[in-house]
C-alpha cells in the first residue's frame, strides 16, 4: 500500500467527538494489533502509512492508520473503517486488499492492507513525461475493470486520480486501484447509516466531476468523468483544468470547456474525442459506464500510430512562481514566461497555476549542441532577471526520450524531467546545473 500528497476537499457537517487521543507519533516496533511498525511509507490526506509485519507469521502488509486530527472526529472514524468494508464488498484483483482492522490503544483506527510495491500512476507520469495511447490503454484496463466491478457492487470510488493508481513493479501493466476512503455506497444495507450528508463536497478538485462539485447526486458516471481527467493527464502530463486556487479548478469543471489533448501532444481526433466525452459537463452525456469508455479507448488507441522514442540530449527551463500573493498579475507572468521560452525555441512541456516548463532537444554535433547550451543558459538568465522576484529559474541539460511523431523532435520523457534529481532547493532567484553549465 503506498499513500499521495494529492490534497481531498472534505467539508464535512459537525458531529459527535469520540475520545481526546495521544498525539505521540507511531515509532518503529510499535504494534497495531498483531503487526509490528516499520518505517514510514508515506502520508496523505486521511492518513499514514507504515510498513508492517505480522507478530507470527512475519507476513509483511501495509498499516494504515487515521491522523490524529481527524481520529477525534467520529465520521471521520466511521469512514475510515467503512474503507475496509467497501473494499472487501467488492474484491477484485485490481483493488488493494484489506486484511483486517483495529483500533490503536489510543483510540486511533488501523487497517492493515497487502504492501504494494510499485509506484504510482502520478509519479510514474512525472518521471517519464506523457504516456502513449497504447500505453495510457494498457494501464487504464485493468483500473476500468476494477470500477467496473466497483460499480456493480454499488460503489462510486469518488476520488479516481493518478496518485490512487499503484503501477506495480516486474509486472507489466498489473495495476492496483487504492484509497476507497471516500466512497459513495449507492444501496446502503438496511440500517447502515450514510456518512455524506446534504452539502457536503468530497473529493480532488483536479479530477471532481461537476456533480460532485455542486454537491448533486453521484453515480458511476462521475468516475467516467474522473477516468476523462486521467486520460488526458496520462497522453499530456497535466490535467485538463490546474490552478494553484483549488476553486478556480471546481470553477473550471463546472463552466469551462475542456483543452484539446492534441494542443499538448501529437494526438488523433478519436482519442480527443474519446477524452472529451468522458468528461461531459451532464452525466447523461458522458460514457455510461466505465466498460464503455474502455470500448472507446481500445478502438481510438487501436488507430493511434504507434510513438517510437529515442535517445538523445536535451534542456530544460523550470519557472516556479515564488509562495506569496501576486494578485491579478499571475496570468500576464506565466503568460510572459510561455512567451519567452516559446520565442527561444522550447517546447512547453507543463504549465500548472504555479510552474512552466519548457524543453529544446539539442544537436547531435557537438560544437552545435554547446552552441545552443549557451543561448539556452543565457535565456533563462535574462528571463530569471525579468520575473525576479516572483519566481525562480532554474537551467539544466540530461539525456531525454525523444519522439519525432509530430514532425519535429519534442522530449517526452526520460532523466531530464525527473526533476526531483536536479532541481535546486536553495532560495537563489537563477540556478544552472553543472551539466547545464558545461562548455559555457
Amino acid at each position: 500500500m503506498t499513500s499521495n500528497g494529492d490534497p481531498h476537499i472534505t467539508r464535512p457537517m459537525a458531529g459527535p467527538r469520540v475520545p481526546h487521543v495521544d498525539r505521540a507519533p507511531l515509532r518503529p516496533g510499535m504494534f497495531a494489533g498483531e503487526y509490528r511498525l516499520g518505517a514510514e511509507i508515506a502520508t496523505g490526506g486521511c492518513g499514514t502509512v507504515y510498513a508492517a509485519r505480522h507478530r507470527v507469521l512475519l507476513r509483511p502488509a501495509a498499516v494504515k492508520v487515521l491522523h490524529r486530527e481527524l481520529a477525534t472526529s467520529a465520521e471521520m472514524t466511521e469512514r475510515f473503517l467503512r474503507e475496509a468494508q467497501v473494499v472487501n464488498r467488492i474484491r477484485h484483483p485490481n483493488i488493494v486488499d484489506v486484511h483486517d482492522i483495529g483500533m490503536l490503544p489510543d483510540g486511533r483506527p488501523y487497517s492493515v492492507m497487502e504492501l504494494l510495491h510499485g509506484t504510482s500512476l502520478r509519479a510514474l507520469v512525472d518521471r517519464r513525461g506523457r504516456l502513449s495511447p497504447q500505453d495510457a490503454l494498457a494501464l487504464l484496463e485493468p483500473v476500468c475493470s476494477a470500477l467496473e466491478a466497483a460499480h456493480e457492487a454499488g460503489v462510486v470510488h469518488r476520488d479516481l486520480k493518478a496518485s490512487n493508481v499503484i503501477v506495480l513493479q516486474g509486472e507489466g501493466s498489473r495495476v492496483k486501484l487504492i484509497d476507497f476512503g471516500i466512497a459513495k455506497l449507492l444501496h446502503p444495507e438496511a440500517g447502515q447509516v450514510g456518512l455524506t450528508a446534504v452539502g457536503q463536497r468530497l473529493g480532488t478538485p483536479i479530477a471532481m466531476s461537476p456533480e460532485q462539485v455542486r454537491c448533486e447526486p453521484i453515480d458511476g458516471r462521475a468516475d467516467v468523468y474522473a477516468l476523462g481527467a486521467t486520460l488526458f493527464f496520462m497522453l499530456t502530463a497535466r490535467y485538463p483544468f490546474e490552478s494553484a486556487d483549488p476553486a478556480e479548478i471546481e470553477r473550471l469543471h463546472l463552466e469551462a470547456l475542456p483543452p484539446l489533448p492534441s494542443r499538448f501532444a501529437p494526438l488523433p481526433p478519436a482519442l480527443d474525442a474519446v477524452v472529451l466525452r468522458a468528461l461531459e459537463k451532464s452525466a447523461s452525456r458522458r460514457f455510461q459506464s466505465a466498460r464503455a469508455f474502455l470500448d472507446a479507448l481500445r478502438e481510438a488507441a487501436g488507430d493511434a500510430p504507434p510513438e517510437r522514442r529515442r535517445s538523445a540530449d536535451a534542456a530544460a527551463i523550470f519557472v516556479e512562481l515564488q509562495p506569496f500573493p501576486l494578485g491579478n498579475g499571475i496570468p500576464t507572468l506565466l503568460d510572459d514566461v510561455e512567451a519567452t521560452l516559446g520565442a527561444a525555441g522550447l517546447r512547453l512541456f507543463l504549465q500548472t497555476g504555479t510552474v512552466v516548463v519548457g524543453t529544446a532537444v539539442l544537436a547531435d554535433r557537438a560544437e552545435e549542441r554547446l552552441a545552443e547550451m549557451r543561448k539556452i543558459v543565457e535565456v533563462a538568465r535574462q528571463l530569471a532577471g525579468s520575473v525576479a522576484p516572483y519566481a525562480r529559474v532554474q537551467v539544466h541539460a540530461d539525456r531525454a526520450d525523444v519522439s519525432d511523431l509530430s514532425g519535429t523532435p519534442e522530449v517526452v520523457g526520460g532523466p531530464l524531467l525527473d526533476f526531483d534529481a536536479w532541481l535546486s532547493t536553495g532560495s537563489n532567484l537563477f540556478t544552472a546545473t553543472a551539466r547545464a553549465l558545461e562548455g559555457t
